[in-house]
């Protein structure tokens, strides 16, 4: 198995494995994304990435993802690593996929000073928590996390453009 960053190339399996992400997230048709939405923000014609990938393979065949971007602490005053989705295949689960992928962001952050890797994961996920825990990541039980999209977002933004 090997964990390098991901290419342009890459697109099609990282929608697929993200889609496959969705059903296993039991919301299978949740998926809006496309691969030119992804090229945008991580292959960008002008500019610089906002988004990042890496891909674990075996056999040159992608099984595995990471999608992260930086994050930030006021509080430390430094970048950290905000994973937005990891996934195996789940036919190539129990290999040290994710393991690796996440060493790989390990690493990342302390070559290049960071500071934390968060994410988040359903509370339903019980087989992701204990691999976490495995790690000795930490739940932050004390933090709810809030979202505001679709028609509460197009409504607050009206109603705060007015204001």
């Amino acid at each position: 198995m090997n964990v390098r960053e991901a290419t342009k190339h890459d697109l099609p399996d990282i929608l697929r494995l993200v889609q496959a992400l969705a059903v296993y997230e039991k919301e299978p048709d949740a998926v809006e994304a496309t691969e030119d939405d992804f090229a945008a923000v991580m292959f960008p014609a002008d500019g610089h990435p906002n988004t990042y990938g890496l891909v674990a393979e075996v056999d040159g065949q992608i099984i595995g993802i990471a999608i992260w971007f930086h994050s930030f602490s006021t509080w430390t005053g430094k970048n950290g690593i905000w994973l937005e989705d990891l996934f195996v295949d789940p036919d190539h689960r129990g290999n040290g996929a994710g393991k690796a992928l996440l060493g790989h962001l390990a690493q990342i952050c302390q070559e290049r000073g960071l500071t934390r890797l968060e994410w988040c994961v359903l509370k339903w996920n019980e087989p992701s928590i204990g691999f976490y825990r495995s790690l000795g990541a930490k739940a932050q039980d004390e933090w709810e996390t809030f979202r505001l999209d679709g028609e509460a977002l197009r409504s607050f933004a009206a109603e705060s453009a007015g204001a």
